[in-house]
This record gives structure tokens, C-alpha cells and sequence, in this order.
């Protein structure tokens, strides 16, 4: 089977009201990972990759992994670009096999962003390739992404019908107040549902997307701290609300920083408790299964994307 773009995985979850999982992959183990958990679990999926993931892997090493998961599972498999900040690099990624690629133009003003979302639209919907981009601005830090929260905006609705309608891309990341990284909220965490429902409602049976959904969970926030790390108060989203976005046209929720927090807790725990060993087989492994662990856990319980394929 060959990578797929998004357009049927976001038809079924906007009918089904749940939302598919876009997972940051770097290496092997983050993608054996997450795909044998999406195996288990039998649910759609996105593979993406940042600019920064692209710089560290390389473009071909990523492809080749990727297609080897498609190969391995069966699995109908979505490859996605992740914030990209210019035409060039979109173009990059269409032109090299990705089918669904993000062009993030919230640093620029809305006429700007248009003009540059439609650029890159027009490019990849003639290579069969999907487009998403964003409206408003995250704050938080991402790779090169580093908004401060007195920067951060909301999406407003009524510009969000207009940027559809302009550009002609085929999903679009809001901000609501969600953050990138393991953030710490200024009392309790908050998304603007009322904004959220007010845009599903001016855009129907078009998918949303939220960027930095990942929940933080206690559990490897203190596995980090307590084999060296320091995210004493690090919190994210909580679960119920992300599951509750699925029901108002949140078709993407992407998951990142939950990933890299899994992986090092697993890691500085068996270096811990095995200092003597320099094979990193025997520390990658378990490692892996703490991705698999955590992907199956947000399928289930974050995105109820089970049992969807």
C-alpha cells in the first residue's frame, strides 16, 4: 500500500466526531513505535515531520523508514509535513513523496499568509498533495517556533471562512489555547470551545487541526525529574478536553512533546538503573515501547480513533 493523503482519514473522523493522531517522528525507534501501536489499536494515522526532524534524519532516511512502516503494517499511512515557514521547503517535501505538507504562515500578516498559503496550494494540489495551514498564533516553542504568550492570538472565525475561501486549503490549524512544549499554565489549563464551536459552525465538514495538544502526563514529567530532569510544574492539555474537540470539527491533534517526554523518561531510567551498559540496543528498546505505550494510550483514550480503519 502507498502513502495516502489525509482527504479520507479527515472525511470519517468529521462523520465519526474523533480525531487522528499526527505524531512527530525523528528516528526509527519513534516510528516502529508509533506504528505498531496503530496497528494494535487499528487506527488511521499521520507520520509528520518537522524541519528540524528533516535537518537532524535527513529527508531520505525519513522516507525510506516511513516506507518500510507502510511496507512492515499495511497500514494506510498520511506523511506530513510539519510547520514549514517558506514555499521552498513545501515544495521540498510534495516534490520528495510526502502527501500532506503544512504551510505556516501565522508570522505574517493575514494578506500575506494567504498569498503564501495559496501559492503553496496551487503547487501541491497539482501534485496530488494536501495542504494544511494555520490562523493565529501558538505560543509556547516548537524546534525553530518560539512565540512568547504576549504574542500568542486567537483565531478569529470570521477570518478563518475568509482564509478557506481564499486559499483553498484543505485543513486549518486554529489556536483555541493550546501551546507548544511542556508549557506551564498560568492556573487551569483552558481551551476556548465557544470559539472553536463558532468556527466548526461557519466551516462545516471542514477539518480543524490543533497544534500543541500533548496532555504532559505526571507520570513522565516524574520519571524525568526524578532521573534528572527539571519540568517541576510542566502541565498540557488535559485529556477529556482534547477528546471533547473531536466532537466540534477537530479532525488532526498533534502529539510531539508527549513523545519526547515518554522516550527520555524511559532512557535516563534504564541509564540509571544500568550505568554499566553501552549498547543502545538495551536502552532503545525499552524506549520504543514506551512510544508504543503512550501512541496506544492517546488513541484510545485521547483521540478515540480505535477500531476506526
Amino acid at each position: 500500500m502507498p502513502l495516502v493523503t489525509s482527504t479520507e482519514m479527515f472525511k470519517k473522523a468529521y462523520e465519526g466526531q474523533y480525531a487522528i493522531g499526527a505524531f512527530n517522528v525523528n528516528n526509527m525507534e519513534i516510528i516502529q513505535g508509533i506504528v505498531d501501536a496503530a496497528k494494535l489499536e487499528n487506527s488511521p494515522l499521520i507520520l509528520q515531520v518537522s524541519a528540524g526532524a528533516r535537518k537532524y534524519a535527513k529527508h531520505i532516511y525519513l522516507m525510506k523508514l516511513v516506507e518500510a512502516a507502510v511496507e512492515d503494517t499495511g497500514l494506510p499511512i498520511c506523511l506530513h509535513l510539519d510547520h514549514g515557514e517558506d514555499f521552498e521547503i513545501c515544495k521540498s517535501c510534495v516534490d520528495g513523496g510526502f502527501t500532506s505538507v503544512m504551510i505556516d504562515g501565522s508570522k505574517h500578516s493575514f494578506e500575506d499568509n494567504i498569498e503564501l498559503t495559496k501559492r503553496v496550494v496551487d503547487y501541491a494540489h497539482n501534485k496530488g498533495v494536501v495542504v494544511e495551514a494555520e490562523l493565529g498564533k501558538l505560543a509556547g516553542v516548537e524546534d525553530s517556533i518560539k512565540v512568547a504568550a504576549k504574542d500568542a492570538t486567537y483565531t478569529d472565525p470570521d477570518q478563518a471562512v475568509e482564509f478557506v475561501e481564499r486559499t483553498g486549503v484543505d485543513s486549518l490549524a486554529i489556536a483555541i489555547g493550546t501551546s507548544h512544549g511542556a508549557y506551564k499554565f498560568k492556573g487551569k489549563p483552558e481551551l476556548d470551545f465557544a470559539r472553536l464551536e463558532k468556527i466548526s459552525n461557519l466551516l462545516p465538514n471542514f477539518p480543524l487541526v490543533l497544534h500543541g495538544a500533548s496532555t504532559v502526563l505526571p507520570e513522565f514529567v516524574a520519571l524525568c525529574n526524578e532521573y534528572g530532569g527539571k519540568l517541576d510544574g510542566a502541565q498540557g492539555v488535559p485529556e477529556d478536553m482534547l477528546l471533547q474537540a473531536g466532537k466540534f470539527g477537530v479532525c488532526k491533534i498533534n502529539i510531539d512533546t508527549d513523545l519526547r517526554l515518554a522516550m527520555t523518561a524511559s532512557v535516563r531510567k534504564y541509564l540509571a538503573n544500568n550505568p554499566a551498559d553501552f549498547d543502545p540496543r538495551q536502552y532503545l528498546k525499552p524506549a520504543r515501547q514506551a512510544i508504543q505505550d503512550m501512541v496506544s494510550h492517546k488513541i484510545r483514550n485521547v483521540l478515540n480513533s480505535s477500531n476506526r480503519l
